[in-house]
């Protein structure tokens, strides 16, 4: 099943492509399949419809969402769908980045999303909160999962023992490399 769509992603803008590459390296690293589009939930209402109901009509699981500023596009998203949503909110300049987090996490009753991080982190942690919901009903899935949980801890010891040998001055210093 190479054409299998797992996950669809959907930003607002070209612009947010850059974080989204983050989730997008993320699902390719468990294995999921993903489409990926751009449609805004205020300037392109009959697109972003069309997008959500492609995606479901292609068996696709979960939708993440990655909007800033006003950051509808994950609720009108969720408004349109029985599937998870998760809401990936823009790093931007309005608001200390407020307006987008608080935009996706002030959903009213009924019309859920899971909101991850902020930027990078938030990418990343969409990806594996999608890999998570997969996982209870997919036992490959689960395992990769574990192994890579392992390996997070794994490389938090390591720094940990590298600062132990090196010292903080040198080991700020290679963080600046």
């Amino acid at each position: 099943m190479k054409n299998r769509i797992d996950v669809a992603i959907i930003v607002g803008s070209g612009s947010d492509l850059v974080l989204i590459k983050e989730t997008v390296k993320t699902l390719k690293e468990f294995g999921l399949g993903y489409s990926l589009g751009i449609a805004s939930a205020h300037r392109t209402a009959q697109h972003l419809e069309r997008c959500i109901k492609d995606a479901e009509s292609s068996g696709v699981k979960i939708f993440i969402a990655a909007a800033g500023m006003s950051a509808a596009l994950p609720g009108v998203i969720a408004s349109k769908t029985i599937l998870p949503v998760i809401g990936v909110p823009v790093e931007s300049k309005n608001l200390s980045n407020l307006d987008s987090l608080f935009s996706i996490v002030q959903m009213p009753k009924g019309v859920p999303v899971a909101t991850v991080a902020v930027g990078k982190a938030g990418a990343v942690n969409a990806a594996i909160l999608a890999v998570q919901i997969i996982a209870v009903s997919d036992d490959n899935l689960k395992e990769k999962l574990k192994v890579y949980k392992v390996k997070m801890s794994e490389a938090v010891v390591e720094e940990d023992l590298k600062l132990k040998k090196d010292g903080i001055e040198k080991y700020v210093e290679g963080l600046k490399k």
